[in-house]
Order: C-alpha cells, then sequence, then structure tokens
C-alpha cells in the first residue's frame, strides 16, 4: 500500500522543513495504477501515525475525522468504517484499523497523498517554497504509481503542481488540466480544499469528484 523507496528522500526532507519530533507521512492506498490519486497539502501532528510512538503504517489523516465524511460520501469506506473513524478519539487508533481503512481504499483503486510529507506541529500555511521542493519527488510518486485520474485539493497544491496559477472556483464539472511527466500526460483536476477553513466547501468537492469519477 506504499512505495518504500521513496521514504528515505521524503525523511530527509522532513528534518530540513518538518517538526523533528514527528515522522513524515506518507502515501498510502492502491499504488499501482489507481482510479484516482488524491493529492493534499501537508500533514500536521494530529496524525496520530507521526507520533514517534506509533509502529503501523504512516499514512495520511489517520486519527483525524472530518476528511473521512469525504471519502464516505464518495462510497470509498463502508458506513461501519467512517462510524468508528467518527467516534475514536485520535488516541485510540489502532494500527489494525489503520491498515483496515487503507485497505478499504485500495480495494476501490485509489491513492492518498500530500504534495509535501513534512509534518508540522499546527495547520498554518507552508509558504510555496516547502511545497516547491518536494515537487520532483512527487512527480517520480505519479510516474510510479501511474493514476488513471489526479485530484488537487486546493489552489496552492494545484498551482505548484501544474506550474501555473489555479483558481479551484473556475473548473466545473469535468473540467481538466494536463500534466506531462516524461513521456506521460496525465489528466488532473483542481477542486476545493475540503477540511479545514475549507470544510465549507467539502459538498462542492464531492460533488466535483462524483462527476470525474463518471469519466
Amino acid at each position: 500500500m506504499q512505495l518504500l523507496k521513496l521514504q528515505k528522500a521524503f525523511d530527509k526532507l522532513q528534518l530540513i522543513y518538518g517538526e523533528p519530533t514527528l515522522n513524515s507521512i506518507y502515501g498510502a492506498g492502491c499504488i499501482k495504477n489507481p482510479v484516482a490519486m488524491f493529492i493534499f497539502m501537508n500533514p500536521t501532528g494530529k496524525n496520530i501515525s507521526s507520533s514517534a510512538d506509533w509502529q503501523g503504517l504512516r499514512a495520511p489523516w489517520l486519527g483525524t475525522k472530518n476528511i473521512w465524511r469525504l471519502f464516505y460520501k464518495l462510497n470509498l469506506l463502508p458506513k461501519s468504517y467512517f462510524e468508528k473513524t467518527q467516534r475514536l478519539k485520535t488516541g485510540d487508533w489502532t494500527t489494525q484499523f489503520a491498515t483496515k481503512i487503507y485497505g478499504e481504499l485500495t480495494k476501490k483503486k485509489v491513492y492518498v497523498t500530500n504534495l509535501a510529507k513534512c509534518t508540522q506541529l499546527d495547520a498554518r500555511p507552508l509558504q510555496n517554497f516547502v511545497f516547491i521542493n518536494y515537487l520532483d519527488l512527487m512527480l517520480k510518486e505519479i510516474s510510479t504509481i501511474q493514476p488513471r485520474h489526479i485530484i488537487t485539493f486546493g489552489n496552492q497544491v494545484s498551482s505548484i503542481l501544474l506550474g501555473k496559477h489555479i483558481f479551484v472556483s473556475e473548473y466545473r464539472r469535468a473540467q481538466k488540466e494536463t500534466l506531462r511527466v516524461g513521456a506521460k500526460i496525465f489528466n488532473v483536476y483542481p477542486v476545493y480544499y475540503p477540511v479545514g477553513q475549507g470544510m465549507r466547501n467539502m459538498p462542492l468537492s464531492i460533488k466535483r469528484i462524483i462527476t470525474i469519477s463518471k469519466i
């Protein structure tokens, strides 16, 4: 469920750009030709797997609540798993449940990652240069995984990945951009960031991703 060959490089960048007491968080899910690759911003210490005591899968959003509503509404998680994400306190998440929930995303042919893997103590925005210094590794991740669709969340992530100013509010239905990585062209769909200050935009994100999934 993870690309092991990139992890050492991510860990080196964690020491430069992340909180030194926390671990970097890697992408996880279907690592061979997924239907969709979801690219978020960067992890924070709210992710239980960033703790040095965590011995299991280190993957996005573990120990958090809100984002799992998006995955549930997209029919990527069974109701029982979603309800458990809403019921559990951060410290009650187990490595077994983390593996199960990403196992479900793998079955649905979805891969979830962050542009920057450097875990921060809180959710303060990262400057562009941090994301840019992860860009080469992100392109290697995309090239290795070969997703059918790439969903980028928010203006900042979308702009840095695509190398031009992107405003997600300008995209409707299945409008897309394209990204060349080596000899391959990938379809990229910028959507609203669905958590944090962008929580109010989650319905718009869900609606657009459902439209994209029908292509």
